[in-house]
């Protein structure tokens, strides 16, 4: 199955150890040496309708990427912690 990088936004990422449903990708980490994808990113979710800003992103690397399907991504470890590497990037 072919598939593009915005394509990636339109997939929810699910852990298939427990049925956990993280949301949607919002961004993709790339090694632009090799053009990979090293991890996908999951933006946290709004805490009391964004007034109290968002939870942190959910990083998932791709040896945890197990399927791929229409509309879902299937993964199988527990997200990275992120450790404010992304806090302040544009």
């Amino acid at each position: 199955m072919d598939s593009r990088i915005g394509e990636l936004r339109c997939k929810e990422v699910i852990n298939v150890m427990d049925g956990s449903r993280y949301g949607y990708v919002g961004d993709a980490e790339v090694d632009l040496q090799t053009g990979q994808i090293q991890a996908l990113v999951v933006p946290g979710r709004l805490r009391l309708f964004g007034l109290l800003g968002r939870e942190e992103e959910r990083v998932f690397p791709w040896s945890a990427v197990r399927r791929f399907g229409e509309d879902i991504i299937l993964v199988e470890d527990a997200p990275m912690a992120l450790t404010g590497r992304r806090k302040g990037k544009k």
